[in-house]
């Protein structure tokens, strides 16, 4: 059974293996460079105001945070299991993380994705975000390559 609920400290490293794993498969976050736990914590549980874990069967298969970029916008990361992946785990994140934004007053979550990234453009896309508008040459990957990021937009 799949079940979300808010991150705590005993989820990081879970949370760390996830995301490092996804960074070491490449193009697909605009990470680059493996996560240490402190680190996560510090930017997860410390400045998320939103961080929301997805299990099945005790096990952390994603994660999601949303970070306050003022006057109601939040800013939406997600990430999921991707060596045993569980299908749903992204679109229940997201309806945890939809009621939390909603309940603390905002107007739109974005999600900055790089223009590499097709899976998460497509995801974005199917779970109700819009094009908002493109900030080119926004990220240069380890080997020197420059791509846009696309900045979809929810209205809350």
């Amino acid at each position: 059974m799949l079940t979300t609920r808010a991150m705590t400290a005993a989820d990081v490293p879970a949370c760390v293996a996830i995301l490092n794993h996804i960074i070491a498969l490449g193009g697909s976050t605009a990470y680059d460079h493996p996560y240490s736990e402190d680190f996560f914590a510090s930017e997860y549980l410390d400045e998320a105001p939103v961080a929301n874990v997805a299990v099945a069967d005790g096990r952390i298969v994603g994660f999601q945070a949303a970070f306050d970029y003022g006057e109601g916008l939040y800013s939406i990361g997600s990430f999921t299991d991707r060596e045993n992946p569980v299908k749903g785990a992204g679109r229940a994140l997201f309806n945890k993380t939809l009621a939390d934004c909603r309940v603390r007053g905002g107007v739109a979550i974005l999600a900055r994705i790089t223009s590499d990234n097709a899976g998460g453009l497509a995801f974005y896309s199917r779970i109700g975000f819009v094009d908002d508008h493109v900030v080119p040459d926004d990220h240069t990957r380890p080997d020197g390559t420059r791509v846009d990021r696309i900045v979809k937009r929810y209205a809350l």
